[in-house]
């Protein structure tokens, strides 16, 4: 059979909830963030960044936990054939704390969990057989009935001439050798845990493990006599993970001193946070491993991926996209905390992007002046027509991708909340409408704050009414409101929208808003997404582009906007902007809802008419936008103007 598969992981998986304060008791940690976890799905995930076709065998709950999980995955870019969703059990829950650099407390929510209850019928021959690799971690060794599975696929593997790999990741309490309030116990002597350990161990062809791994796998406390006792059983090479000196390979006989090893560079970085540093080191060492690498540079690879899992927050978040750590390994180490480093965390933020959006076909019914000056208006009447215009957006969209809407909180918070979970891309508005200087909306707070409370696949979106020829004073305001709303959005984890409009302002040439955008990259303020106006030249535009992509050749793009032009005048600027890889599609409103909402708010139509009438002014601008697209791309316009 072909192998479609680079890797499949077998065991645990989890959510995990980080305490969101660093250096208190786990007692009294005030909020948590959200991550998906278990050292196989993190793996899993791990790999999927680094280029790898990886999938994961567990169980999850039929519960909102256990969607975030497969929805998460399929996130990342992991295959969940082998994801059973049990009916009966819940999600695994772990609840996890960064106390200092050597305490990081831990509870396990695992009884009766869902991937515990994976059995030998979960287990599907064919699957097995398309992998290169199967891998599978310790605890699920732990119970006879996860054992029997496990070792059902290490033999299904081997037979299919797949490799095997084991992450011993031993957890005391999880192995019922250590009470629930040691989760944060990594090792425990117990002979029957070695025993269990050491009869599997003949399976595998990798073996990886801290010291304290080993010395329970091979029954000793003394590490070389430990893994000489590995040896015994095993012919797999062992790899020995020492923490800040790195880790060391074993092809063969066991030395007599750890550092005789195969090993690989280290990296001089703060430890902040140790856990899912293992599964961050695993995936590098899978990358390498699987590509056929030599042992020094598939431990670089694993060690590089451990430093960025060591000195950021979370597990899985953490691990580095196959650029990233290429280019880290490059350039080396600036700065010990990682997490600060500007360079490689944009780098970061990045490629690890999740959707794609490469279409952007967005209907922008976030207008709030506009709406409130219209005759008929209420704050409960904009509210129900704001509703009418999803209706009519969902419409359009009919479950497919590359549609979006823009949308606020204040009178269409209704719309806004519905929007959730529909598959639009949704922008929600930050500014005081009109304002200039810029203002914020007062519900974000001073510190923007309010973001916070924002759902996470909402993008921040601002609207700066700027121009080069602003005075000093103007400027400097202007950019301080934008970068301490930009700064908020990274914080929160939500992407960025930065709307200029230079021509409401003075005269506009063919250098204004690429100088206005080199400004902003300046002050360092990397939006995910620049709505701009469309522009008439081709000279604008290509300045436009030239300046972004000299600052951020990773952006998402660009978006065009309409100003209640009608729609010839925007089929004509959708013409020339479709010929520009960079712009992904178009952000308008007026021109969509404009006549619609002063009939509608006057009582002079129904809401089936409004709906009907919008969907269908919607549907046509992208049909415009596609139409424009298809005949840049056969005029091979794409190809030549993106650079």
């Amino acid at each position: 059979m072909e192998k479609t598969l680079d890797l499949i992981t077998i065991g645990r998986s989890s959510v995990d909830l980080y305490g969101a304060q660093v250096g208190g008791r786990l007692e009294d940690m005030g909020s948590f963030r959200k991550y998906i976890g278990g050292s196989p799905t993190n793996i899993a995930c791990g790999t999927a960044r680094l280029g790898l076709k990886s999938a994961v065998i567990t169980g999850v709950g039929d519960e909102h936990m256990g969607r975030f999980i497969r929805e998460q995955l399929v996130r990342e870019g992991v295959d969940i054939r082998g994801v059973k969703t049990d009916p009966e059990r819940l999600t695994a829950l772990v609840l996890l704390g960064i106390r200092d650099e050597e305490q990081f407390p831990l509870i396990f929510y695992r009884e009766n969990c869902a991937d515990m209850a994976l059995c030998e019928d979960d287990i599907d021959e064919a699957f097995i057989a398309e992998a290169r690799s199967v891998l599978a971690t310790g605890t699920h060794l732990s119970n006879s009935r996860t054992a029997a599975t496990v070792l059902k696929a290490l033999n299904l593997a081997r037979r299919h001439g797949a490799k095997t790999a084991l992450d011993i990741d031993y957890r005391p309490n999880l192995w019922g050798v250590a009470g629930h309030g040691d989760g944060e116990s990594r090792f425990v002597e117990s002979d029957a845990v070695t025993a269990r350990l050491q009869s599997t161990l003949h399976l595998f062809d990798l073996v990886v493990g801290t010291e304290e791994e080993f010395h329970i796998a091979g029954g000793s406390t003394d590490t070389i006599a430990a893994l000489r006792a590995v040896r015994k059983v095993s012919d797999a090479t062992l790899v020995c993970k020492r923490g800040a000196k790195g880790a060391v390979a074993f092809e063969g006989d066991i030395p007599d001193c750890l550092d005789e090893g195969q090993s690989g560079p280290g990296f001089p970085i703060e430890v902040f946070n140790v856990l899912g540093a293992g599964d961050g080191f695993f995936s590098g060492l899978l990358k390498g491993w699987l590509d056929d690498e030599p042992w020094p540079k598939t431990l670089e690879y694993a060690n590089a991926c451990g430093a960025f899992a060591v000195s950021r927050h979370g597990c899985t978040p953490s691990y580095p996209s196959l650029e990233e750590l290429r280019f880290f390994l490059e350039r080396g180490v600036l700065r010990p905390d990682l997490r600060n480093d500007a360079e490689l965390e944009q780098l970061h933020w990045s490629t690890n992007r999740k959707g794609d959006w490469s279409t952007m076909r967005v209907f922008a019914f976030d207008h709030r002046m506009q709406l409130e000056q219209m005759d008929g208006y209420t704050l409960e009447k904009g509210g129900a027509f704001k509703r009418l215009c999803l209706d009519a957006a969902l419409q359009v969209q009919d479950g497919r991708p590359g549609y979006g809407i823009l949308c606020d909180n204040r009178i269409g918070r209704k719309a806004l909340h519905a929007a959730a979970g529909t598959g639009l891309w949704v922008g929600r508005p930050c500014e005081w409408p009109g304002s200039r200087p810029l203002m914020l909306e007062p519900e974000l707070g001073l510190d923007c704050g309010g973001l916070e409370e924002w759902a996470r696949d909402n993008v921040v979106k601002v609207l700066c009414f700027c121009h080069p020829n602003d005075d000093a004073v103007m400027r400097a305001k202007q950019e301080e409101t934008v970068k301490r709303l930009y700064q908020a959005a990274r914080r929160n984890g939500l992407e960025f929208l930065l709307e200029v409009i230079p021509s409401k302002v003075g005269p506009v040439g063919d250098t204004t808003t690429a100088q206005l955008i080199r400004q902003f990259y300046d002050i360092e303020v990397y939006p995910d997404w620049w709505k701009l106006e469309p522009m008439t030249t081709a000279a604008a535009w290509q300045n436009t582009i030239a300046a972004i992509e000299a600052y951020d050749s990773r952006t998402r793009g660009i978006v065009v906007l309409g100003l209640d032009a009608p729609e010839t005048e925007l089929a004509e600027s959708f013409a020339v902007a479709a010929s520009y890889d960079l712009v992904k599609g178009f952000a308008v409103g007026r021109t969509i809802f404009g006549d619609v909402a002063r009939t509608w708010l006057k009582g002079e139509i129904s809401d089936a008419a409004a709906v009907s009438d919008m969907a269908r002014r919607y549907a046509q601008l992208c049909e415009v936008w596609d139409a424009a697209r298809g005949t840049a791309k056969e005029n091979g316009s794409d190809a030549r103007r993106s650079s």
